[in-house]
């Protein structure tokens, strides 16, 4: 059995005087992937003695950037999707292991008025097309803060959230077109009705105490790989970040 977990810890350092450590020797995963790290080369040393480290950091200081650390040496690593408009944010890295690919993403935020949402489009096809690719070659795991909750039972307030970043139809669209090209979202596949789980709540308002939030985090894998899913899981009793670490482990 292998168990991944992902996180987006919005600033690893800030992330790490909360705890971050300890719960990721307790988690104790064979994967463990961070976005949103904040950081540029340098900026931390992590002592993870059972881990390999991969870091991708965007140009922009302070901004964005992934993180994968990983028990078993993998084939080969990558960072970003080999297309420069989508590659200077720090946003993708890609661990090749004998029988799957994994993928951790952040995934571009359409922002307030949605003043990205046109370049969110142009990526999402970007990177459809590149896992598409992948899964050509093997499975693959995807993970990340994919910044869209997909229907309206992955966010508290549907109703008046239809029109902002990560639940416009547009994005909920990129979605289900992923979904559609042969993606499972195992979260959904152990729970397709279960309400009420979310993995990310705006630091205002007490949205995390009122349990007010989003499940915009996500493990999506190769359908190929759905008879080796074992379980699926939200880790909202984690904090350290305004988002939480989502969990898989599979065969």
């Amino acid at each position: 059995m292998k168990k991944f977990i992902s996180w987006n810890v919005n600033g690893l350092r800030a992330c790490v005087t909360k705890g971050f450590l300890d719960y990721f020797r307790e988690a104790d995963a064979d994967v463990f992937c961070i976005q949103e790290s904040k950081l540029q080369e340098g900026q931390i040393d992590l002592d993870l003695p059972d881990y390999y480290q991969y870091w991708n950091y965007a140009e922009k200081k302070g901004y964005s950037g992934t993180a994968l650390f990983t028990k078993e040496e993998p084939l080969r690593v990558t960072y970003g999707i080999g297309i420069a408009e989508h590659d200077a944010e720090g946003r993708v890295i890609t661990a090749e292991f004998a029988d799957y690919y994994v993928v951790t993403c952040y995934t571009p935020n359409s922002q307030n008025e949605l003043r990205r949402l046109d370049y969110r489009m142009t990526w999402e096809d970007a990177f459809r097309a590149y896992l598409l690719k992948l899964n050509e070659t093997k499975p693959v795991i995807l993970c990340g803060d994919l910044n869209v909750a997909h229907t309206e039972i992955d966010l508290k307030n549907p109703k008046t959230n239809r029109k902002n970043a990560g639940f416009t139809d547009e994005e909920r669209g990129k979605m289900t077109a992923l979904l559609a090209a042969g993606f499972t979202d195992t979260y959904r596949y152990f729970y397709p009705d279960k309400e009420g789980v979310y993995s990310w709540w705006s630091y205002r308002f007490r949205a995390r105490e009122k349990n007010a939030g989003w499940r915009i985090d996500y493990f999506i894998t190769s359908q190929s790989l759905n008879e080796r899913l074992r379980s699926a899981a939200i880790h909202t009793e984690v904090f350290g970040s305004d988002h939480c670490p989502v969990e898989l482990c599979i065969e």
